[in-house]
């Protein structure tokens, strides 16, 4: 791969997450630590490799209207660069059409490069791409529109209606900000926010900051002042409503980010167990605390279906973040864009069999928060209802965060109302009897 060419980077990492299903976050930053480039190019690397991935669907659509061959005769590496400059003419502001083209076209093998020049010169010639009708045909509209495949849009239509997915779908396609959940271990949000130039402080969490540029050279990460934690998660945590000397259990804690919150709010006193199902993970977790100063954190590996019937009526709080298919996140994940939800059909089994587990270590009294990060019911409020159902000596426990009410107990923060991600979280108490 050609390391002092943003673009280049770009053509090659798509090409390569085509071919072998890569995540997005994983190959971009892979590929980036072993580049020379300055960070200008980096950024413009990720802008154009995010913003391809994101707008696929979208993009093929119209190099199907400009291209005498169908789509799926195109080998990935012409497909790939057709994208990448159609991007570039359709969705960026700031980069010439002039130069769009001809950096694109010389990135191609002289057998494509006049293919690619033709339909990138005719996208700039001819009339803006005509969508579906929204009336007629509302799944291919939803699906051209917002690059999200046709089954997992008629999954949302059938649980929130035209106008709700519609405005779902345009909260998924805004930037997601950069959320920092400050260490107050070592500092106070005010005093960060002093230090971090066009900081702003997040709407419900009273511990978050919304932050630009890179996590790495913002004041405070070498001092461990902060980590970054959606505001989403940061309510989650909030709603544990964990405190200084109680034994917590975080089920499901990979990467560690609700652990470190959690630590956090019991001002490092207590004891705090993490388990996760992969090992490989759980140094992840380890180096967080380290970083951030955080000490009554032991980690295990663990299968959250399964008992530890040593810890069994233990704990004051539990937290199960549980496995989910993420269709909250898509603004984070462009990839489950792509994502049928029939692969994600037996998690909700998965999800429930964790929540009856882990509602064995809590004492009476003690307190439960179930969370996913997607936006479907049978994942979300079916479990946690479906739950209650067979527990009687569990209720729903209304919550609090910041000026967030939750008087039911239970809460899907939807994008298009709340400025996080997708995210869905209930609190369960045991009861004293």
């Amino acid at each position: 791969m050609t390391h002092d060419n943003p673009r280049s980077i770009a053509l090659e990492l798509l090409i390569k997450t085509e071919k072998l299903g890569q995540y997005s976050n994983i190959a971009l930053d892979k590929a980036l630590e072993g580049s020379s480039l300055s960070s200008p190019d980096k950024r413009l690397a990720s802008v154009l490799f995010y913003g391809v991935t994101e707008k696929k669907i979208t993009l093929d659509y119209r190099i199907a209207e400009l291209s005498d061959r169908p789509i799926e005769s195109i080998d990935i590496q012409t497909l790939s660069a057709l994208r990448l400059g159609l991007y570039q003419l359709m969705f960026t502001d700031k980069i010439p059409p002039h130069a769009a083209i001809n950096e694109t076209v010389s990135l191609c093998s002289r057998k494509s490069s006049g293919f690619v020049n033709a339909i990138l010169r005719s996208h700039t010639r001819k009339p803006p791409m005509a969508l579906p009708s929204k009336e007629s045909n509302p799944l291919e509209y939803l699906s051209v529109t917002y690059s999200i495949c046709t089954e997992l849009c008629d999954k949302f239509l059938g649980i929130y209606g035209f106008e709700k997915t519609e405005a779902i779908f345009k909260a998924f396609g805004a930037p997601p900000p950069t959320t920092l959940r400050v260490n107050t271990l070592v500092t106070s949000r005010e005093e960060l926010t002093r230090h971090i130039d066009g900081a702003v402080k997040t709407q419900f969490s009273p511990v978050g900051l919304s932050v630009r540029g890179a996590v790495r050279d913002i004041y405070g990460f070498d001092e461990g002042m902060f980590f970054v934690q959606d505001e989403a998660s940061q309510i989650c945590v909030s709603a544990l409503d964990a405190k200084q000397g109680m034994t917590v259990m975080d089920i499901c804690a990979c990467p560690g980010s609700k652990s470190f919150g959690a630590g956090i709010d019991m001002k490092n006193e207590g004891k705090l167990y993490c388990f996760d199902l992969h090992s490989k993970k759980l140094p992840l977790i380890e180096s967080g605390a380290k970083r951030l100063g955080i000490s009554i954190i032991s980690t295990q590996e663990q299968d959250g279906k399964l008992p530890l019937k040593e810890f069994f009526g233990c704990a004051d709080r539990v937290l199960c973040d549980v496995p989910c298919s993420g269709f909250g996140v898509l603004a984070k994940k462009p990839e489950l864009r792509y994502k049928s939800p029939e692969a994600s059909k037996e998690l909700p089994k998965v999800s429930l069999a964790i929540l009856e587990n882990a509602s064995n270590y809590l004492k009476p009294g003690g307190v439960l928060v179930y969370s996913t990060c997607t936006l479907f019911p049978e994942e979300n409020q079916n479990n946690v209802l479906a739950f209650l159902d067979k527990h009687p000596e569990f209720e729903l426990a209304p919550f609090t965060v910041g000026s967030l009410e939750c008087k039911q107990g239970y809460i899907t923060l939807l994008p298009d109302e709340y400025p996080t991600d997708g995210f869905f979280i209930a609190k369960l108490k045991r009861k004293n009897t």
